[in-house]
């Protein structure tokens, strides 16, 4: 795979070729299990197979589809644990690697973007990525003053496949159903479509990353790598020097560990509204490194990729937001429902239980309630199916209530938010951490 393929022809027939996979290998599963083959080793067989073919072909493709593989990916401690086993390995994986283009395609680009004398500047770069993403891939090099730094390029034909391939997902959202139960991928690539042009925009994107490298710059526990030089395809950022990124926490991590790296990974997360006035909104683990100190102890958190980023209008996350979590948090359903109607969350004539509306919102408030909290997969795993199951009330709530658009990105980046703490299975002081950051939630 040289580059992303730009034949939408090509492109819409291998994401057309998902859910018929899948339903495939469902009949020849059935015809295994009038043969007499377990019902559960059949089943098992079927989901190894699906994660195989469905995440291959979101990595291979990258663009589009590559990027809803790596939302995917944050939400893997939600699926039931039957699922999550045979998912996870293919899930995270897409967290850190892509197929990479040629060397001399990279070269192309940078002269093309960065102009023929770009060497003098540029004065080494090594010839195979270090990382590749949805839309670009990164190569360590070595600029003229000396510094070493990372140099994203992006793939040739990036915007023509992450256009085509959202719009082709949106149309397979509801027959690919049966490939993430429980998820709908419907609004999830509304959202991706509605942000696709400033995610294109590597001016954009280095003038957020500068923003965060000054606000966050001498701090002690988040660094940011500042901007060296940025040009339509190409983002010259200073190297971050990191063992591993947070994924590795998730696989093999300590607790002490865990817990260190969550409550910095939460901290960032909402002191960075407060500090720059956006929200960091992709928060996979591969965006996020590790640094330990010098003994090999928990050290700080690296941040990278913001081309993704909400711009907060207020500086700060909606006060809103922080009120009404304080009073979900006090156990005052009826002020809470009131709340949410005035914000747009509960359209005016639409009726709900207010006990009920608590219940659903439990995902977000349970943590705020108490000093510590143990976030886990199987915590997750219990709010998930609750929610998604239609014989429980919350099933019903979730359906009635409305998700303003100002809302949309930051509901998405604190659900993936979620996902990642409970892979993580780390403690934090949620509580004291909105009390400090969140705009509205410690009251007067």
């Amino acid at each position: 795979m040289t580059d992303v393929p730009r034949k939408a022809v090509a492109r819409t027939a291998r994401l057309a070729a998902l859910p018929l996979g899948y339903a495939g290998r469902s009949a020849i599963g059935f015809g295994k299990r009038i043969g007499g083959k377990p019902a559960e080793a059949v089943m098992t067989e079927i989901q190894q197979r699906t994660a195989e073919q469905l995440f291959r072909t979101l990595g291979e493709l990258k663009g589009g589809a590559m990027k809803v593989g790596q939302m995917l990916s944050v939400l893997e401690s939600a699926f039931p644990e039957e699922m999550a086993g045979p998912y996870r390995d293919h899930l995270t994986r897409l967290q850190d690697a892509a197929p990479p283009m040629p060397t001399q395609t990279v070269r192309d680009i940078l002269e093309d973007d960065l102009g023929p004398d770009w060497r003098q500047r540029l004065v080494w770069l090594d010839g195979g990525p270090t990382a590749a993403a949805s839309i670009g891939q990164v190569h360590r090099g070595r600029w003229v003053d000396g510094r070493d730094v990372a140099v994203k390029v992006q793939y040739p034909g990036a915007a023509d496949a992450l256009t085509s391939d959202l719009r082709q997902l949106s149309l397979l959202a509801r027959t690919a159903a049966p490939l993430v139960p429980g998820v709908d991928l419907k609004p999830l690539v509304a959202e991706l479509q509605a942000r696709v042009v400033d995610e294109l925009d590597y001016h954009l994107e280095a003038e957020a990353q500068r923003t965060f490298a000054e606000a966050f710059r001498g701090d002690p526990e988040i660094v940011v790598p500042d901007v060296v030089e940025v040009g339509r395809t190409v983002l010259v950022t200073e190297w971050l020097e990191s063992p591993a990124s947070m994924a590795s926490i998730i696989a093999e991590g300590t607790q002490a560990e865990r817990d260190h790296y969550g409550e910095l990974f939460v901290r960032f997360l909402f002191s960075g509204p407060v500090r720059t006035g956006m929200l960091h909104a992709d928060p996979h683990p591969g965006n996020y490194r590790i640094l330990p100190a010098e003994d090999g102890s928990p050290g700080r958190l690296g941040v990278l990729d913001f081309g993704a980023v909400a711009r907060l209008p207020e500086r700060g996350l909606p006060e809103a937001m922080g009120r009404l979590l304080r009073i979900g948090a006090n156990g005052d359903p009826d002020e809470l429902v009131e709340g949410l109607r005035r914000e747009g969350f509960i359209k005016d004539r639409v009726t709900v239980d207010s006990a009920q509306v608590l219940d659903y919102l439990a995902p977000f408030v349970e943590p705020t309630k108490v000093e510590r909290f143990r976030f886990s997969r199987e915590w997750m795993r219990a709010q998930f199916a609750r929610v998604n199951d239609p014989r429980d009330p919350a099933f019903t709530v979730g359906m009635k209530l409305n998700l303003p658009p100002s809302y949309l990105l930051i509901h998405r980046t604190w659900l993936a938010g979620l996902g990642v703490l409970c892979q993580l299975e780390c403690e934090a002081p949620f509580r004291q951490i909105l009390t400090e950051s969140l705009p509205g939630f410690a009251g007067d």
